[in-house]
């Protein structure tokens, strides 16, 4: 229905699009001022930088694109509209996932794919099998990870009501962070989105590996490969908190 809504106006849609693509541009366009003035940030140089920030930007994006209506949930837990979504035959997840969906949100994942384009042509490595293999696999469980933390985020705005701001701290938050190299950040903010809030697994240790770089926390070379798995006990974790948030939901009494 959304994206029926949104096709009936094409030029609008081509426009939000675009102005979508190029505010998150700005983003990128950030780093390429810092590297006009350094050779290497935190001993990253701008390809290995470009790297990250493509595998954050594509994972993120996907993720936003399929699931990031979420944060309109605390609103309806809050005016009580909630009730619409459960009273009809379909996912109340699924429901909240298309809600007002907003293909615009192309434009952002469009931008991270040039970006991840021109990191991988301009890279200087060493290309195995396995390097080539890791590169997709990590867009996918990156996307998995991000859509697990939205899912929890929505699962907190049961409690907090409304409380969007403090998701958006570790979706927008979190793939902003991943943008930049992790010897740029104290070793306690590493740990924490590694053993804490497993966002590390996203892009900084699959692209240690392919980068040939040290891995974050001296971690065993075998964590670059683990991200399916990481992705697929967040899924497991954030649906365990969906249900117990669905299941706490009083509505307005209204």
């Amino acid at each position: 229905m959304w994206l029926r809504s949104t096709m009936a106006y094409r030029a609008s849609f081509v426009m939000t699009t675009v102005g979508h693509f190029a505010v998150t541009v700005l983003d990128f366009v950030a780093i390429l001022l810092m590297f006009s003035r350094v050779d290497a940030l935190a001993g990253y140089t701008l390809p290995e930088v470009a790297f990250l920030y493509g595998l954050s930007s594509v994972s993120f994006g996907l993720a936003d694109l399929a699931i990031g209506s979420m944060d309109r949930l605390g609103q309806r837990v809050r005016d009580g509209t909630l009730d619409t979504l459960l009273v009809r035959p379909a996912p109340v997840l699924a429901q909240v996932a298309g809600d007002r969906f907003a293909l615009r949100r192309l434009g952002r994942v469009t931008q991270g794919v040039l970006v991840l384009g021109y990191a991988l042509a301009v890279l200087d490595v060493h290309w195995t099998a396995g390097k080539v293999l890791l590169v997709p696999m990590t867009v996918v469980s990156g996307t998995v990870i991000f859509c697990a933390v939205f899912v929890a985020g929505g699962a907190f705005q049961f409690v907090a009501q409304d409380a969007v701001e403090v998701q958006n701290a570790f979706t927008f938050g979190g793939a902003t962070l991943l943008q930049y190299p992790p010897t740029v950040f104290a070793k306690e903010l590493v740990r924490g989105v590694t053993y804490v809030l497993p966002l590390a697994f996203v892009n900084w240790l699959p692209a240690a590996h392919v980068l040939g770089r040290p891995y974050p926390l001296a971690l065993p070379q075998w964590t670059a490969f683990v991200s399916p798995l990481v992705a697929a006990a967040c899924c497991a974790l954030a649906g365990l908190a969906w249900r117990a948030g669905l299941r706490a939901y009083r509505s307005t009494g209204s």
